[in-house]
């Protein structure tokens, strides 16, 4: 049973029959020819299907993924000092390693104290993840929007995690990956508010990014987007961390699909270990750093003692997790002890 979703989630049917009609165009959509203004239609047909099926009103750049959208954000957006929570993905660390880290509370979301401070710089770029990729936790994105807005910043919000699940923030930038929710890896996008946000490098997407667009890609990843229901209801979702309350990270505003459970006595890795022969794939938080023996940098920031981050798993759901698997592990979790 595969609750590992943050980490990546199976390709939904429909994108896959979207990719297998994307890869029949397969002219370069900036070829002028017939071909190539058929693969044009069909890469701006995907690109007003994501705006449509996200609510987005501005603009959209196809990118490979999550990484490279917040490497060109971070990169190139027209501001001043970059200013990132200290619980962001690694991603953004390896995109903006000289930007001030703002610390958080135990509950994973920003000191509005310090957030308030740090916009003061001239110009800032603030960003923030949505919902944390190891612990489910939620921005206040009213006091986020309120204060950077209310300082001239813009926000830059990593929706990788939120995006096709829950309504995105009302930022200037947003993130999204294909492949955390059922699209096809190597997709992503960076929203934008108004192309004048960002320096242009040249190449494709109106200017603002190098390298062949890939079509089969964006059409699954229109299609993905499209396919909406989850097999389980937030009701469902609900119960099922209500009955892992008692080793669930105590967060005020949690996502639903990603919990952060904490054993009394066996490490996180011995807990993977254990689950995945009983038939779970779970993970030790991010998928980027869970072969560390090293405390997570997430939990360390929250204020969790090293010992309690070491001994914390992670469980995320996805668009196919049933009722019968939430029952399930729930069961082998209150088995071990």
């Amino acid at each position: 049973m595969y609750l590992d979703h943050a980490a990546t989630s199976p390709l939904r049917p429909e994108a896959r029959a979207a990719m297998e009609e994307g890869f029949a165009i397969w002219a370069n959509p900036s070829s002028p020819h017939a071909e190539g203004r058929r693969a044009k239609a069909a890469l701006e047909d995907a690109r007003a299907r994501v705006k449509a099926a996200l609510g987005w009103q501005g603009e959209v750049i196809f990118t490979s993924g999550a990484s490279e959208a917040l490497a060109i954000a971070l990169g190139r957006a027209k501001a001043g000092a970059r200013l990132i929570s200290a619980v962001e993905h690694d991603a953004v660390l390896a995109a903006a390693p000289d930007a001030e880290r703002l610390s958080v509370l135990s509950s994973g979301v920003l000191d509005r104290d310090v957030l308030a401070e740090a916009v003061q710089r001239e110009n800032p770029l603030v960003a923030v993840q949505t919902v944390n990729s190891e612990t489910g936790a939620m921005q206040d994105e009213a006091v986020l929007a309120e204060t950077v807005h209310r300082a001239g910043g813009l926000w830059l919000a990593d929706a990788s995690q939120s995006a096709g699940r829950i309504a995105l923030p009302a930022a200037d930038m947003v993130v999204v990956s294909a492949h955390k929710l059922g699209g096809p890896v190597g997709i992503g996008a960076l929203l934008l508010r108004d192309y004048a946000l960002l320096e242009p490098s040249g190449g494709h997407e109106r200017g603002y990014r190098r390298g062949t667009e890939n079509l089969p890609a964006a059409m699954g990843f229109a299609a993905a987007l499209e396919a909406g229901d989850w097999a389980t209801t937030p009701a469902q979702r609900a119960e099922f961390a209500a009955g892992l309350a008692e080793s669930l990270l105590p967060i005020e505003r949690r996502a639903d699909h990603i919990l952060a459970l904490t054993h009394a006595q066996l490490s996180a890795q011995v807990m993977v270990i254990k689950l995945d022969a009983m038939g779970f794939a779970v993970s030790a938080g991010s998928a980027c750093s869970s072969g560390s023996l090293k405390p997570s940098r997430v939990l360390s920031a929250m204020g969790m003692a090293a010992g309690e981050a070491q001994r914390t798993i992670r469980v995320s759901l996805g668009w196919n997790t049933t009722p019968a698997d939430l029952d399930a592990f729930m069961a082998a979790w209150k088995s071990i002890p």
